[in-house]
């Protein structure tokens, strides 16, 4: 289960805001977009070894080290409440709660991460909490002081995503909501994507200057895409994999590297000249991998905003880039469907019909709007809306390729450990996975008419 987190509340300065009707006349969706911004594995052994710790400033930080293969032991228990005292924790730090009392329970387990919900038996009234343990990672393809940060940045100033208690050496403690995980099927319930579109408008709101660490503004001083960076920064990864003896020979010559980085540098090209930032290409902050799993929904939600029982997880990937690249690759997520009996491949049968795609785009645009200072409950002329709908989806298709390239690189990236075991049935086929993302990427390509056949 992912992990779970607090029910992103608006921030003050978005709070209060004045409303007025709205028209694509006179606002354009950049407008909408970042008006807003402007205004304010049982079977896998637990991760332990040597971390290097992660800390963030303004969060309390505890010089104590947890053994994730321990958690049932009493020592665990002991280093826990040490960490909680630290970081005082409400009700946690109180001194009569002893190892006894407290309840470890393991959610998942890998060897870069392990995730553990803390109880105590002692109190219904002392809070569950979040417990990741970090394990050994190579951080080719995520940042952990960086996601650290991003997680910092929107909890204080945006009140959006978990709290996060605070840091130990191999380690954080977040905030604890009971929720249950999106399925396959739930995200393409037109209601909850419907709430999905409200979630992401209010993630795109943020300031991306506040949430994005300094390292995400290029030497223009401007933000660059991430998906951009990713690809490139994962390239020497991923020709490292190739480069392994026992490299399929096969899957080396499909994927074809030296291919792809010649097509990728047309596609570039081809959205410079096609991309339009009145629409759906500005800069935005993106969750950038809006799957149903790292999507959850209340169990006991109160909240008045039928949108917020949705919890948005798992922020490794967030960081600046276009808006709709963060909802075209959503709308690939509607392909997967990660339990089933071939959880590597995407079913393009599935993608979001026009009405369904309208659906989301209806609601991420009127919610965006709302967000924009000033602003009302929108109330669109039919043939604006009609407008914005076309304009973003058009843009949605601009963007489209760029997700699978993404995520062919990582997978080719995150099979290495097979590949240098020489793992004839690996739990997930990453470099099937690969292959079926590269794949849908070229075929994409040729039908925006990006290169020739």
């Amino acid at each position: 289960m992912a992990p779970v987190l607090s029910p992103p509340v608006i921030s003050p300065s978005l709070t209060n805001i004045s409303r007025q009707h709205s028209s694509a006349s006179s606002q354009n969706l950049t407008d909408l977009l970042v008006g807003a911004a402007g205004a304010s594995s049982s079977s896998v052994q637990l991760p332990d070894g040597p971390v290097e710790p992660v800390k963030a400033e303004g969060l309390r930080h505890a010089r104590v080290n947890l053994l994730a293969r321990h958690y049932k032991l009493p020592e665990f228990a002991s280093q826990f409440l040490k960490i909680a005292s630290t970081l005082r924790i409400f009700a946690w730090d109180d001194e009569r709660i002893k190892p006894e009392h407290v309840v470890v329970r393991r959610v998942s387990g890998a060897l870069t991460n392990a995730v553990f919900f803390v109880s105590c038996k002692k109190s219904s009234k002392i809070p569950t909490l979040l417990l990741r343990v970090y394990g050994p990672s190579s951080g080719s393809l995520i940042s952990r002081p960086r996601e650290l940060h991003i997680l910092h940045k929107l909890s204080s100033e945006y009140r959006l995503g978990p709290r996060v208690y605070g840091t130990f050496e191999n380690g954080r403690v977040e905030e604890y909501f009971d929720s249950a995980t999106l399925t396959a099927e739930d995200i393409r319930d037109s209601v909850i994507s419907r709430w999905i579109g409200a979630r992401m408008a209010e993630f795109h709101s943020v300031d991306v200057s506040v949430v994005s660490p300094p390292s995400d503004v290029s030497d223009s001083g401007t933000f660059e895409a991430s998906v951009k960076k990713c690809v490139s920064s994962w390239m020497k990864s991923a020709h490292e994999v190739f480069a392994i003896s026992t490299m399929p020979r096969e899957a080396a010559q499909e994927l074809d590297l030296a291919r792809f980085e010649k097509e990728w540098s047309i596609y570039l090209k081809w959205v410079s000249k096609v991309e339009d930032k009145t629409t759906g290409s500005a800069i935005v902050f993106g969750h950038n991998d809006a799957q149903y799993g790292n999507l959850l929904r209340l169990t006991n939600s109160v909240e008045t905003d039928e949108h917020r029982q949705i919890i948005v997880v798992d922020f490794e990937y967030a960081g600046p880039n276009p808006a709709a690249y963060d909802i075209a690759n959503h709308f690939h997520e509607w392909c997967a469907d990660y339990h089933g009996a071939t959880p590597h491949l995407l079913d393009p049968s599935r993608y979001p019909t026009f009405t369904q795609r309208r659906n989301f785009y209806t609601s991420y645009i009127t919610h965006s709007n709302s967000l924009v200072k000033g602003a009302q409950d929108p109330v669109f002329d039919a043939s604006d809306l009609d407008q914005l709908v076309a304009s973003l989806d058009y843009q949605v298709r601009v963007w489209s390729p760029s997700s699978h390239a993404k995520w062919a690189i990582w997978g080719i990236i995150q099979a290495r450990d097979d590949i240098e075991n020489n793992v004839v049935e690996p739990e997930f086929d990453y470099i099937g996975y690969a292959k079926g993302r590269m794949a849908a990427f070229r075929q994409e390509i040729l039908e925006l008419g990006v290169i020739q056949r």
